[in-house]
């Protein structure tokens, strides 16, 4: 019975563990880089690296290297070995909705229910939007820059 128990705590242990560092990595990027500098990714097996950055993304995600992908099959996290990254966030259709790298540059798109484009825009300042017709022909088009085009 006592080595249940010590194998019980010792699990506890371990899981407060995994959520501590879930909590201290949330927003720390580079991701993977951060997480060997401060000596945790080779303390970790493969299914708590994954506990890990399932919980840094809210959601269950699998390492592949040094790529984070989703059930999805979607590449959500990718890493160089200099810590060079990037996210990418996508809607439930697979859509690409949020791109962000490392430098701050960011990216965010958004769809018709025919998951046409309808709107994007860029840290930089730019955007665009796209309206469509019943049959998907683009029927408008504006952009940041002033220029708008009516089809209609």
């Amino acid at each position: 019975m006592k080595n249940i128990i010590r194998q019980i705590l010792k699990e506890d242990r371990r899981q407060m563990f995994l959520d501590k560092i879930v909590q201290v990595m949330k927003n720390d990027y580079p991701l993977i880089k951060n997480l060997k500098l401060y000596g945790f990714y080779y303390q970790l097996s493969e299914d708590e690296l994954n506990y890990v950055f399932s919980g840094i993304f809210g959601k269950p995600v699998r390492l592949n290297n040094n790529e984070i992908y989703d059930k999805n099959r979607n590449l959500i996290y990718s890493e160089d070995f200099e810590g060079e990254w990037y996210k990418r966030e996508y809607d439930e259709n697979g859509n690409l909705i949020y791109y962000e790298d490392g430098d701050g540059y960011w990216e965010k798109y958004e769809y018709d229910e025919n998951g046409r484009n309808i709107y994007y825009e860029h840290s930089d300042g730019y955007w665009y939007k796209y309206e469509y017709d019943e049959n998907g022909n683009q029927i408008y088009s504006e952009n940041s820059d002033g220029l708008i085009r009516d089809y209609r």
